[in-house]
């Protein structure tokens, strides 16, 4: 069953590597409808779930989650800005960034200790951040620029949602917790459906299928993993994600590979590797893009 679990949380990996290829084909719609594919497809299918199981009373702190919820919808737009205005390495390495923001908040808000190692590895974290925009103009008049700092921004939001989750683990069920990751953008993306007349149905197709590929199968193929693997096996298994939507980004979109990306990009996933193993983050808190 050990091998059975890993091919999952392998094939969970290179699926959700797709996100940037399957956004970018998606050129006819806008950020917003395609943010609402992403949010509505996996309600649609969980909502039955939960009413067939008796789960739609929630017993946790439901204003805080729903804050993540919201949260949660701006990174995805965030998110999706990324890979629309710079190209899926960039988008991709930046955003793998967030257990470096995760830390970060534990830290301050929670005090949790932080050792040296943890120190030396944020240390390389923001030198990878730094070196992988050595090359581009710092300006807002350069696509890269906004991608790559709406890609920051979407890493900083993961890590705020992470954190919130994580306290109130025990008290949702891991389809309760998709459901509250995407309700709120569901509803707040709502009025974006009025573009959908002016998109192609293949890219409405694309974005049903985005929505169910990253939003239910990715979900179920890890947590069937975590079932058989430690959670420091199936973590580290996912930063396979990074590799694969590079090389889909290098080989069918004829993305060009920058050293800067290249070197800078491997600072950053080095670290974020470390400290998420250091920092011990609970795989349950974390739905994958």
């Amino acid at each position: 069953m050990n091998k059975k679990a890993i091919y999952a949380v392998v094939l969970c990996a290179l699926i959700a590597g797709t996100n940037g290829l399957l956004i970018k084909y998606m050129s006819s719609m806008t950020t917003g409808s395609i943010a609402w594919f992403r949010a509505i497809i996996p309600i649609l299918f969980i909502v039955p779930v939960l009413r067939k199981e008796g789960m739609l009373q929630f017993k946790g702190n439901t204003k805080k989650v729903l804050l993540a919820s919201a949260i949660n919808a701006a990174r995805m737009y965030l998110y999706l800005i990324a890979f629309i205005y710079t190209s899926i390495g960039n988008a991709v390495v930046l955003f793998y960034s967030y257990p470096i923001f995760v830390a970060a908040i534990e830290t301050f808000l929670y005090k949790v200790k932080i050792s040296k190692a943890h120190i030396l590895f944020l240390i390389l974290a923001f030198s990878g951040i730094i070196i992988t925009y050595a090359n581009k103009p710092f300006s807002f008049e350069s696509d890269d620029f906004i991608g790559m700092m709406a890609a920051i921004g979407a890493s900083v939001g993961y890590a705020v949602t992470v954190v919130i989750f994580k306290s109130e683990t025990e008290n949702y069920t891991k389809d309760q917790l998709i459901f509250f990751q995407n309700i709120v953008g569901a509803f707040l993306f709502l009025p974006f459906v009025i573009t959908l007349p002016e998109s192609k149905i293949e890219h409405m197709g694309l974005g049903i299928l985005y929505g169910f590929l990253i939003g239910i199968v990715v979900f179920k193929l890890f947590f069937f993993g975590l079932k058989y693997l430690t959670a420091a096996t199936a973590t580290s298994l996912m930063y396979l994600e990074v590799v694969s939507a590079i090389l889909l980004g290098y080989f069918i979109l004829d993305e060009k590979l920058t050293w800067n990306t290249l070197f800078g990009g491997l600072c950053i996933v080095i670290s974020s590797f470390y400290i998420s193993r250091l920092t011990k983050i609970e795989p349950k808190n974390e739905q994958p893009q």
